[in-house]
């Protein structure tokens, strides 16, 4: 890794492309609650006093997919009728079965696509992610925390954290960019406290700090409404948000709104797991790994390490650790993190890699 700076960025729960994900996936988590073998492939658009939904699902029960929509935008914070965007906005619905030609090779525990897949892990953090994604979606977090408990801060914002490199190795954090819609009628210095509860206890928590003048809030001086409203959303725009800021490579399909028979989820996670262990065990400083996958076919059709020089280990030592730690067909990959099971929705914000709570985050002992 050659770069001297490197950024990422992250969005808020109430951002309209993550509102989308989290209605598209709360779907996905009612369809496995009804039948753990319901297939799902939902997108949600939002626009201005808007929802609609769209895909496949089939499962044994009847959904209320308007109901699960209207639910999730309430938990999300869009109560207000001034945001003009809630539970209230008219959604439309058109969902209909899987495709029989895709339910065909599903059936025969084979993938249900074909794509490619990455998975990516380094050193630089506890959570064996990258430096800068974990710092932005920490502080989207923050801001989301905040706008829980006062009134004049409103759903939607995003982050953005510069970090600096040298020969490798994270020497320290150079800027930080916020952006949080606001009701500017109070009589405060936002930016300073913006800067106090968010930017200095959350790179404290690293070890890092900098200056105010090193952090810009709101850049255009003014952010007073945000979500739909203002900004459409649809679900699986945030690829990049979802996985690792940018400095892993990425494959060529979103995760929310589709069951784990889906190899654009599962196989990802499934890469994710295996690059993980690899610099858990020590055995590089960093480490992506590809799973390509065809429909109707059971096993990766190819599957490669790549440790940029980085390995302690030689590499044939690596690649027998690697490839022996799981089954990589799509069923086995959905046995051994016991996907079929409503943990979807929690994904959807603040990213699907680095929480220790989701099995694929797991170190094999």
């Amino acid at each position: 890794m050659n770069y001297s700076q490197f950024s990422s960025e992250s969005v808020s729960a109430g951002h309209p492309d993550k509102i989308c994900d989290q209605i598209s996936d709360a779907v996905l988590d009612e369809a496995i609650r009804l039948d753990k073998k319901s297939r799902v492939a939902v997108e949600t658009l939002v626009t201005t006093n808007k929802i609609v939904m769209a895909g496949e699902v089939t499962c044994k029960q009847k959904i209320d997919f308007e109901g699960v929509a209207r639910k999730m935008i309430n938990e999300i914070g869009y109560d207000k009728k001034y945001l003009n965007f809630g539970d209230y906005s008219p959604v439309e619905v058109y969902i209909h079965q899987q495709s029989a030609d895709i339910a065909l090779g599903v059936d025969n525990e084979g993938a249900g696509d074909q794509g490619m897949m990455f998975g990516y892990a380094s050193d630089e953090t506890s959570e064996l992610m990258p430096l800068p994604i974990v710092l932005a979606h920490k502080l989207c977090k923050k801001m989301d925390e905040l706008e829980i408990k006062e009134d004049w801060i409103r759903p939607d914002g995003k982050s953005q954290v510069t970090v600096s490199y040298r020969k490798g190795k994270v020497v320290g954090v150079d800027k930080v960019v916020l952006a949080k819609p606001l009701d500017y009628e109070k009589e405060i210095d936002y930016k300073k406290y913006f800067y106090n509860r968010v930017v200095v206890p959350v790179l404290a928590e690293r070890g890092f700090e900098i200056g105010i003048d090193k952090v810009i809030f709101n850049g255009t001086g003014r952010w007073e409404r945000g979500g739909p409203s203002t900004d459409s959303g649809v679900t699986g725009r945030k690829i990049v948000v979802d996985t690792y800021g940018g400095m892993g490579r990425i494959g060529g399909g979103c995760f929310s709104g589709k069951d784990p028979t889906k190899v654009d989820r599962s196989g990802a996670y499934a890469a994710r797991y295996l690059a993980k262990n690899v610099v858990a065990k020590g055995l590089a400083k960093r480490c992506e790994v590809q799973l390509a996958y065809a429909i109707g076919v059971r096993d990766p059709v190819s599957k490669s390490i790549d440790t940029f020089g980085s390995e302690v280990e030689d590499l044939k030592t690596i690649n027998n650790f690697v490839w022996n730690l799981m089954d990589l067909s799509v069923q086995g990959i959905i046995n051994k993190f016991d996907l079929q099971r409503p943990i979807f929705t929690q994904t959807a914000k603040y990213g699907h890699f680095g929480n220790a709570k989701y099995p694929w985050e797991q170190i094999e002992k």
